[in-house]
């Protein structure tokens, strides 16, 4: 049976929650980031109240922003509690990873502190995992540090409570809530940097006279900050070149800052990033691209551009903040290979197998646009088939009516006329219900995943094996006529007939082919059903007791 190691999750509750990130990334306060922390939780993790209680400078918590109920937000918006407080509730319950969660039945001891609160009583839950009104969930936000790891500085607490369904979170919920907290210590602590920053760029246009002490301000700044930065030349010939990096920024490329002032970041960026770094190149510029390290290796950062001015009407340079985001980055590329690939056996799924035969193919203009084109050239200027013909002195024949797309084109007739095409290979396996009804679906699982490797071991690099569904597989080959099709049918049947190892014994399963093939005016649902019909014929065609090897 196949399985999934995490639940179903739809992309649309997966695109709120990237747009939650990204607001609260790109807020333009300190005050206005507190509050999209407050407001993502609410909308982007399913709670329906959210309260962000930051650390003041004297240690203690002040509710910061509150979300899911304005009479709440009224009450205890501004509203301190003791840092002894809050780390006595942070010391006990149960620790969900990073989390802590204080069930209602411990929780009743807290009801006295200072510890700003809106929880209710209840009845008892009437099932396990049912959320009581008094239960507590608490997300603490760390100081970030450069590779995704905390540093240990308590910069506020997230809390949380009443899950829109009704129950305690499962495991993707608190990692979601964990790695949701994680972000926002990065957005807090950045939103406080750049107001640190902008204030000390007033202070650089307007206290002429505070000069040196602004610089120092600056340099601690950029030299402390949690995530690396860099300041570049701006214009001229050595525009980008980096003239100062801080640690975390060396420490994040494995590079020394005397090395590093060699480079600029065109230096160092993925070639195939070249072209998003040119467009970020400029104030306010924000991009995610790929840094090359010490070791050959790349990183995926988020890079953003502010311009800094050395004095007024002096040189300007670039400041440039790099954040880490390699983590985030692979979940991604992981989210992406899930939707397109089958969980079972990894190859590319029916959607993706209809994306990819789609790309090849085009619609042909219609009779009705042809003649049109003929009339206004005043002679045929395209071929039945929509292929143009070299109609004046020295000019290049057109190869379509409406773009240069190279038309894939099929072979004609049942014989092979040295054409060379899109061959649809539909493969559907023969006696697998019977291994599936005999022996069970590990059994059948494992038949499955080993007629993959079978099939993708067998084709050309380039070529696409995809599973369509159930026991059914299609093969897309290029360039093939219709000789090379049957061949390569024949050595795919005769590569799956051969016996497979499953649960501790050893099944035959046999494989109709039907050869189908793609050219441009078909649909892809259009290709596969003949290629679906013509593997019918063929399992028709052929005694049962021959239709598979045993």
């Amino acid at each position: 049976m196949e399985t999934e190691s995490e639940p179903y999750v739809r992309l649309a509750t997966l695109r709120q929650l990237h747009q939650v990130m990204a607001d609260m990334n790109t807020a333009r306060s300190l005050a206005d980031t507190l509050q999209t922390v407050a407001d993502g939780v609410v909308t982007g993790l399913g709670y329906e109240l959210a309260c962000v209680n930051l650390v003041r400078p004297d240690g203690d918590l002040v509710v910061a922003a509150f979300a899911g109920n304005p009479a709440a937000e009224a009450l205890i918006t501004g509203r301190v509690g003791s840092r002894d407080s809050w780390e006595r509730r942070l010391s006990m319950g149960e620790n969900w990873g990073d989390l802590v969660f204080i069930p209602h039945t411990e929780g009743w001891i807290l009801d006295d502190d200072d510890v700003p609160q809106w929880y209710t009583d209840g009845p008892a839950p009437r099932f396990e995992d049912e959320w009581h009104p008094s239960d507590r969930l608490f997300a603490p936000m760390f100081t970030p540090g450069v590779g995704g790891a905390a540093c240990g500085e308590l910069i506020g607490v997230l809390s949380v409570d009443r899950p829109r369904n009704g129950r305690r979170p499962g495991a993707w919920g608190r990692e979601a809530l964990q790695m949701y907290a994680f972000q926002a210590a990065i957005a807090i602590s950045n939103a406080r940097l750049r107001a640190n920053m902008q204030r000390a760029l007033v202070r650089l246009e307007r206290e002429q006279q505070a000069l040196r002490a602004s610089e120092e301000s600056f340099r601690q700044a950029f030299e402390y900050a949690p995530s690396g930065m860099a300041i570049a030349e701006m214009g001229g010939d050595q525009h980008g070149r980096i003239l100062r990096t801080n640690d975390a920024l060396c420490r994040l490329l494995g590079r020394p800052a005397s090395a590093m002032r060699r480079y600029s970041f065109s230096d160092l960026v993925h070639p195939e990033d070249i072209g998003t770094l040119l467009r970020t190149s400029a104030e306010g510029g924000r991009a995610e691209l790929r840094l090359g390290r010490r070791d050959g290796t790349y990183l995926w950062v988020s890079l953003r551009n502010s311009v800094v001015a050395d004095a007024a009407d002096g040189p300007r340079f670039l400041l440039t903040h790099v954040e880490d985001i390699e983590d985030r980055k692979r979940r991604e590329l992981q989210l992406a290979h899930r939707a397109s690939h089958d969980s079972l056996t990894g190859l590319p799924n029916s959607a993706e197998l209809r994306a990819r035969l789609s790309a090849r193919l085009c619609k042909r203009p219609t009779h009705a646009a042809l003649e049109s084109i003929d009339t206004a050239f005043g002679h045929p200027a395209y071929d039945a088939n929509g292929h143009g013909f070299d109609f004046r002195p020295g000019a290049e024949a057109f190869d379509t009516a409406f773009d240069h797309h190279v038309h894939t084109v099929a072979p004609e007739g049942e014989l092979d006329d040295g054409t060379k095409g899109l061959a649809v290979l539909f493969c559907d396996l023969d006696g697998f219900k019977s291994i599936n009804d005999r022996f069970g679906h590990n059994a059948g699982d494992a038949v499955l995943i080993e007629v993959a490797r079978r099939l993708s071991r067998q084709v050309r690099d380039g070529d696409t094996v995809a599973r369509l569904g159930g026991d059914e597989f299609v093969i897309l080959a290029d360039g093939l006529g219709r000789a090379d099709a049957a061949d390569l049918a024949v050595r795919l049947r005769n590569e799956i007939i051969q016996p497979i190892r499953a649960e501790g014994r050893a099944v035959r399963v046999g494989a109709s082919f039907g050869i189908g093939w793609a050219h441009c005016g078909m649909t892809a649902d259009e290709v596969l059903k003949s290629a679906d019909e013509r593997m019918y014929v063929e399992k028709r065609s052929r005694p049962k007791q021959h239709r598979r090897a045993g």
